[in-house]
C-alpha cells in the first residue's frame, strides 16, 4: 500500500459565474495537482472531466546560490496534502508538506502560476535521509531560509470568513492567516471538558453554518493525531470540535 501513487488530499467546491463542481486532488508521493469538473452521468452515478494540472517543484534554489530538496526516501517526492478551494476568488491553497503553502489560481482552463505563499522553518535546512532508521536527520546548519510559523509539515488547510487555517503538524499548532496571506495569530487545541488536547494533526474542516447553543457561530472540525487515552495498547486518532468563533477570528 505504501507504494501506491494514490489521491492524498482533495477539496471540492463550486464555480460561481458558471455553477461548474470542481474537485481538486493531490496524490502520494508527488507534487502535481489536478483539477476535475464534475458530470452527471445515467443511473445517477456521478463522473469526472479533467481540466487542467500543474506540477510543482521538487527541488528550489535558494538565495545563497544552493539547489536544495525537501529529505525523503529516494523514491518519493515531496508530496501535497491538505487543500482548500476558495471558489469566490477563485484559489487553491494546497500544503506542500516539508515545503509550505501554495496559491494557485483556478479557472474553468485550469490552473494559473503557483506561488508559494508561506514556507515551514526548515525550508532550506540540508537534511540527510538515513536508511538504518528510516528518518530524516540533519545535514548540517540551518541557513535560515525558511518561515516564522509553520513546522513541517504542513497540513489541513480549511477556509472561513477571509482566513485560512492551516495545521502546523510538526509542533502540534494552528496557523491563521488574512486573505492577503499575512500571518495573524497562531493557537493550540488544548485539554478541556473531557477531552485532551489535539497533537500532530492532518486535517481540518470548517462550516460557518450555525448549529445550534454549542455551536452558534459554526464549527471547526480538526483531526487529533494522539487520541488520548488510547483504546487498549493501540494508539488511537480522534476528532476536536471547536467553536469557529474562538478559533478563526
Amino acid at each position: 500500500m505504501d507504494e501506491q501513487r494514490t489521491v492524498y488530499g482533495l477539496t471540492a467546491g463550486r464555480d460561481p459565474h458558471t455553477g461548474a463542481r470542481w474537485v481538486a486532488v493531490t496524490w502520494r508521493h508527488e507534487t502535481r495537482v489536478a483539477l476535475l469538473r464534475l458530470v452527471d452521468k445515467p443511473g445517477s452515478a456521478v463522473g469526472t472531466v479533467p481540466i487542467g494540472t500543474v506540477d510543482l517543484p521538487a527541488s528550489f534554489r535558494l538565495p545563497n546560490g544552493k539547489t536544495w530538496s525537501p529529505c525523503g526516501e529516494p523514491d518519493e517526492r515531496p508530496q501535497l496534502e491538505g487543500s482548500v478551494l476558495d471558489v469566490e476568488h477563485r484559489v487553491l491553497y494546497t500544503a506542500q508538506e516539508d515545503v509550505g503553502i501554495w496559491r494557485i489560481p483556478v479557472s474553468g482552463n485550469g490552473f494559473g502560476r503557483p506561488e508559494l505563499v508561506d514556507k515551514v522553518r526548515s525550508f532550506g535546512a540540508p537534511q540527510r535521509f538515513d536508511e538504518a532508521t528510516e528518518e530524516c536527520v540533519s545535514g548540517g546548519p540551518d541557513p535560515g531560509f525558511g518561515g516564522e510559523w509553520l513546522t513541517a509539515d504542513t497540513e489541513g488547510l480549511a477556509l472561513a470568513d477571509g482566513r485560512l487555517l492551516a495545521s502546523s503538524q510538526g509542533d502540534s499548532r494552528f496557523v491563521v492567516y488574512d486573505r492577503a496571506l499575512t500571518p495573524r495569530r497562531d493557537f493550540r487545541i488544548v485539554a478541556g471538558r473531557g477531552t485532551d488536547s489535539v497533537e500532530h494533526s492532518d486535517g481540518a474542516a470548517i462550516t460557518t453554518r450555525p448549529l445550534g447553543p454549542l455551536f452558534p457561530q459554526g464549527l471547526l472540525v480538526v483531526h487529533d493525531g494522539e487520541r488520548r487515552p488510547a483504546v487498549g495498547e493501540a494508539a488511537t486518532t480522534g476528532f476536536a470540535f471547536v467553536r469557529l468563533e474562538t478559533a478563526v477570528r
